[in-house]
């Protein structure tokens, strides 16, 4: 991928990449709700257009974050894998997630996250090894 970074701080490198209003929504979809494939990411609450949708694909697939694959009984539909990487950013959702759940329920009615109040690292290991899990059945050849 060119380098369309805004300079090299870390913050905005990473908010280059996925900062846009989309793209923790896809991770979150991928990671939380297991979702793999553009027809699911459409399905979302926050009715992604096709077209940001695609975009938002191609950006995180060409930066190596998701991986674009078939499955071996399905060789028609796309299905979309979080690399390593973007697995990594399972921490940054938990924070999100505390952080929105304290201080925006008083401007909008935000869904009831159970185990939220649990320990951090507890929570993020569980997101983490049920994603794992939840690729390995699907895809029996995954190696993490």
């Amino acid at each position: 991928m060119k380098n369309n970074f805004r300079s090299g701080c870390p913050i905005a490198s990473t908010l280059d990449v996925v900062g846009d209003k989309w793209s923790l929504l896809i991770v979150r979809d991928m990671l939380l709700h297991h979702k793999m494939t553009f027809k699911e990411f459409s399905a979302s609450d926050e009715q992604i257009a096709p077209s940001i949708l695609s975009a938002r694909l191609k950006l995180l697939t060409s930066y190596g974050l998701v991986t674009k694959q078939k499955l071996a009984n399905n060789k028609k539909e796309n299905i979309y894998i979080l690399s390593d990487k973007m697995i990594e950013l399972a921490s940054l959702l938990v924070d999100i997630s505390v952080w929105g759940t304290k201080h925006l329920k008083e401007f909008n009615q935000i869904d009831k996250i159970e185990g939220l109040d649990l320990d951090r690292s507890l929570i993020i290991s569980t997101i983490k090894e049920r994603y794992y899990s939840m690729i390995q059945r699907k895809i029996p050849t995954y190696k993490k």
